[in-house]
């Protein structure tokens, strides 16, 4: 029940912008809770490397005063991927096109991340 209830978050925030190409909510520990991907990408790849990624941002985020990690961007020549906090044990983690309109992106994924916050 829990599960339906995430992938009908990704699947509200996937339908907000056709500049989002996917979305998943990830454990802390890096397993994959719910997910929107494309076929032929690795779900337990991706949880393990974005469990890695929020962790040495929040490490550095800390380390260099910047406070508690909100968000980690990263950009490529083909897209975003962007995470962020949905709680003490939960990551949105969402791949954007490269035209993207970042802003309205950043608002759309707050807002899922704290229906994600609540659910969980």
């Amino acid at each position: 029940m829990r599960q339906e209830m995430l992938t009908s978050i990704l699947s509200d925030l996937n339908g907000t912008s056709a500049d989002i190409e996917a979305s998943a909510i990830i454990s802390s520990d890096g397993l994959m809770m719910a997910c929107l991907l494309p076929s032929g990408l690795d779900e337990d790849r991706i949880g393990a490397m974005s469990a890695a990624m929020l962790s040495l941002g929040s490490r550095i985020s800390q380390e260099l005063g910047r406070g508690g990690l909100e968000q980690v961007l990263v950009k490529g020549d083909r897209g975003y991927v962007l995470m962020t906090s949905a709680g003490d044990d939960a990551v949105l983690s969402v791949l954007a096109k490269p035209n993207a309109r970042l802003g309205l992106i950043f608002l759309d994924v707050k807002r899922a991340a704290e229906a994600t916050r609540k659910l969980i």
